[in-house]
């Protein structure tokens, strides 16, 4: 949580002009007039930096010219990271770099400074990627008087699974998108401080005051953090079955109530996904996956699988189904009875439980993996159980 603001730099120019004219004013900046091809034509190396020519030429503000500071030819900058060590720029490798556009905004560098110094920040967490720029912040930060600079912390960037740096152009980096793929949001702040962190001990699923308590930025790992999509549905996963099964209930409501949902609003039934919510629970890793899992329950048909029913109409299927659909018309239909008649089936064909339930739960469910069969078809009834087990056996 934050004390103040937010604030908005779009609001501050004025705080940001006066910057500009005191480095001005205390010849810690200059005017530029120079574009990217002059440059060019002078040093004749496209992957070089600016070469101080407008230094001395003291030229006034016009439009087009950029004000640049001048950073020192001699000695170095030392910043104190609390990741990375004390690590050491040499300034005579610096360029004069630009604080304001030719169009008189200030780029983000010294509006940054110039909000830290006004807001007497002290500690400063960011990205690895800006530790090159930390010493231009030391560097106008000590221009414009504003005493010690801030501690800072760089800390890891993330990377994919080919080790690249996220990009959101080609990977899934937006918060949102996972709340609406039904991550959990304390799963996914658990997650995320593992990222270069890990909790004390051999445990990294934990109630998030222990990372209050034990979180420090001295032990952030400085390498690259490997943002594991498995990991976190792994995460996702032991935080839904945390859920108290009327917090599962109400967490999954956004995807299996109104239209979101892959049946006719009218035909949910809340009771009977109440029944289930618990076989479900255990089961998923997103609250997306949910319908899936119940789907049966609200369709007029299965929502039969091409690859399911490949896999589980050969063989003695037929047969099975054409059994289990008698014994199924005077069995007691609770979830026990239900079980035993289909382990009967199957014995009579050689088959364990498994292999003799799995074209049953194809011509039901419509897939192979789903909630326990018996309790589904308990839940289900007997009539809509037998009409469906009579048109797979039609299709088949």
């Amino acid at each position: 949580d934050w004390d103040e603001g937010p604030y908005f730099q779009s609001e501050r120019g004025a705080l940001y002009d006066a910057a500009a004219a005191k480095l001005i004013a205390d010849g810690q900046a200059y005017y530029c007039d120079c574009t990217r091809d002059s440059l060019l034509l002078r040093t004749g190396d496209p992957n070089r930096g600016y070469d101080g020519y407008c230094r001395d030429r003291d030229l006034g503000v016009a439009p087009g010219r950029a004000l640049r500071f001048r950073t020192p030819d001699a000695g170095a900058t030392t910043v104190v990271d609390l990741i990375r060590g004390r690590p050491e720029f040499e300034n005579e490798l610096l360029e004069d770099f630009v604080v304001v556009r030719g169009d008189g905004r200030a780029i983000f560098l010294l509006a940054n400074v110039v909000d830290d110094i006004e807001m007497r920040i002290s500690l400063v967490i960011r990205g690895e990627e800006h530790l090159p720029n930390t010493p231009k912040a030391q560097l106008l930060w000590q221009a414009l008087g504003g005493g010690d600079p801030p501690t800072w912390a760089h800390v890891p960037v993330l990377v994919n699974e080919k080790r690249q740096k996220l990009s959101k152009r080609r990977d899934k980096v937006a918060l949102e998108q996972y709340r609406d793929e039904g991550y959990l949001a304390p799963a996914m702040r658990n997650y995320l401080m593992t990222l270069g962190w890990a909790p004390p001990g051999d445990v990294e699923i934990v109630p998030w005051t222990v990372i209050e308590e034990t979180f420090r930025l001295e032990d952030v790992n400085s390498a690259p953090a490997y943002f594991d999509l498995k990991k976190l549905a792994a995460f996702n996963g032991e935080y839904i079955r945390a859920l108290a099964v009327d917090e599962f209930v109400d967490a999954s409501r956004p995807w299996i109530a109104g239209g979101a949902a892959p049946w006719p609003p009218e035909r949910f039934d809340p009771v009977a996904f109440a029944a289930m919510a618990p076989l479900v629970q255990e089961r998923v890793t997103t609250l997306a996956e949910v319908p899936r899992y119940v789907d049966f329950l609200f369709l007029d048909d299965a929502p039969i699988e091409t690859a399911s029913w490949d896999k589980a109409m050969k063989g003695d299927a037929a047969a099975i189904l054409d059994e289990a659909a008698a014994a199924y018309e005077t069995a007691d239909w609770t979830a026990e009875s239900l079980k035993e008649a289909l382990d009967a089936v199957g014995q009579r064909h050689g088959l364990k439980l498994a292999k003799a339930q799995a074209p049953v739960r194809v011509a039901v469910t419509g897939r192979t993996v789903g909630p326990p069969l018996f309790e589904s078809l308990a839940l289900l009834g007997r009539e809509r159980t037998l009409a469906r087990l009579r048109a797979a056996r039609e299709r088949l």
